[in-house]
């Protein structure tokens, strides 16, 4: 894990650092406040964008019908959120006795404002994470909702499902590659040159690479901030030198985390500290 360092070294650390984020809004305009805050230079480039789903007759049946599930799975903030907006049509107070799940805190704290008492991972915040959760281990015959994109890793379905669930999966919206012209791409890693890129998903590190294709020998170098070891494997193979997982997700864990990486003490060598490598 990540120790994090008082406040002012995030704020000596940062101070005039270049920080490329590539979250989609409003996620990446309020990540982009705290590293402000902390003294950074900050760009934002969504490399991910979203739009709901138009409703179907399959969504109100399974929404209409939620009181039937005993567990109810989120997989991000966006899922709950989404989630949540829907079921309000048919269920102005949700059913009682359904247990919530969100993949990290993020999603465990959109489901809480709704006055859920979500279960999440103690430690992490992948799906992993989520899957060693106790009540998830014997499922024989319990229905599952999970609730995410259109697409996406099938690794909660699959082994939910080796468990003896029955898992309905509920596509709430749609995950796409916005378009940038040229001149805004130039401008980015030509110009604005990122010394620090946050990419939270695998899915965005591809999107990263195929809108940069000309610049990836540059971005090679940069502190690639990535949200497991998984997409650090990911971004190893694809020839980044320097992929980093935070001790937090949240966003001034990112921040502290990114501050702390960049220390004099981490040795900025361009290689992985040993915290990025666990």
């Amino acid at each position: 894990m990540v120790t994090r360092p008082p406040e002012t070294n995030s704020h000596a650390e940062l101070r005039g650092r270049r920080v490329l984020i590539c979250r989609p809004e409003p996620e990446g305009s309020r990540l982009a406040r705290v590293f402000e805050e902390a003294g950074a230079t900050v760009r934002i480039l969504p490399l991910m964008a979203r739009e709901p789903l138009p409703e179907t007759p399959d969504q109100r049946s399974i929404l209409q019908e939620l009181d039937n599930f005993t567990h109810v799975i989120a997989v991000s903030p966006y899922a709950a959120r989404r989630l949540l907006e829907e079921a309000d049509h048919w269920w102005p107070q949700l059913p009682v006795g359904i247990h919530w799940y969100g993949v990290g805190a993020g999603t465990a704290a959109e489901l809480s404002r709704h006055g859920l008492r979500p279960r999440r991972p103690a430690e992490g915040w992948t799906s992993e994470a989520l899957l060693s959760l106790p009540s998830l281990q014997n499922l024989a015959n319990e229905k599952v909702l999970l609730a995410r994109g259109e697409h996406g890793r099938e690794v909660i379905r699959e082994t939910l499902e080796q468990r003896g669930a029955r898992v309905t999966v509920l596509p709430l919206y749609r995950r796409f590659r916005p378009y940038y012209p040229s001149e805004t791409i130039d401008e980015i890693f030509n110009g604005f040159q990122p010394e620090v890129i946050v990419a939270l998903s695998g899915e965005t590190l591809n999107n990263l690479m195929t809108t940069s294709p000309d610049h990836l020998q540059a971005l090679y170098q940069t502190l690639l901030v990535v949200p497991a070891q998984r997409v650090a494997d990911q971004a190893r193979e694809a020839g980044f030198l320097n992929p980093f997982v935070p001790g937090g997700l949240a966003d001034p864990d990112l921040v502290i985390s990114v501050a702390s990486r960049l220390a004099p003490e981490a040795g900025n060598t361009g290689k992985p500290s040993k915290d990025a490598r666990d």
